[in-house]
């Protein structure tokens, strides 16, 4: 359990990273010649088509005009989803009528597993405004890749079915157009995250 929690911190931390040089660009006039220069969006997030509550098809173009927090997991994940979905609940809870604005997203790593009826249950114990997105796992792995999202199986003696999952954890917010804003690694706390939040509704 302490490997498949460092293995993703460490890929969350370095993921992280990478968003955060979006894109670099060298100057090559003059005497600052070899200076690196941070420029352009983020290639965070773009287009999907999943399936929520009820069995019904649900693209990113349905939260256009609010805010999305977006994270990857599964529901059968002991610690770290219900670690940071709690997170996710209550920094919500700490904007107040501002929670409004933004919809917490949840889309699995694990659609053989995790259907629509299970996903949309799991979602409900965090709050009625959260979304549980499934789909095929070739929807999942590009909804993921767009993301930049890594996930793996492994196998699992101590677990029933086998096989867990492991994964990045990042918390990703994306603007009401559904462009990347920015991200919360794994630990933020739920006072950290409310913090940013308001500074972008």
């Amino acid at each position: 359990m302490k490997r498949r929690l460092l293995v993703v911190i460490l890929g969350s931390f370095l993921l992280g990273s990478l968003i955060g040089v979006a894109a670099l660009t060298l100057d090559q006039g003059g005497p600052n010649k070899n200076r690196v220069i941070t420029s352009g969006q983020a290639l965070i997030g773009g287009p999907f088509e999943l399936v929520g509550k009820d069995g019904d098809t649900v693209t990113d173009k349905d939260f256009l005009g609010r805010h999305m927090l977006v994270f990857f997991g599964f529901t059968h994940c002991p610690d770290i989803c219900p670690a940071e979905l709690q997170i996710m609940s209550a920094a919500l809870d700490d904007l107040g009528s501002k929670a409004d604005r933004v919809v917490p997203v949840f889309i699995t790593v694990d659609p053989e597993r995790d259907t629509p009826e299970l996903i949309t249950a799991y979602v409900e114990n965090f709050g009625p405004s959260f979304v549980g997105l499934t789909g095929s796992p070739e929807a999942i792995a590009k909804a993921a890749k767009a993301y930049r999202v890594t996930y793996q199986k492994f196998e699992d003696e101590t677990a029933s079915d086998n096989y867990s999952v492991d994964h990045s954890a990042l918390v990703y917010l994306m603007g009401p157009d559904g462009k990347f804003v920015t991200h919360f690694p794994y630990g933020t706390s739920p006072e950290k995250m409310a913090e940013t939040l308001r500074r972008y509704l």
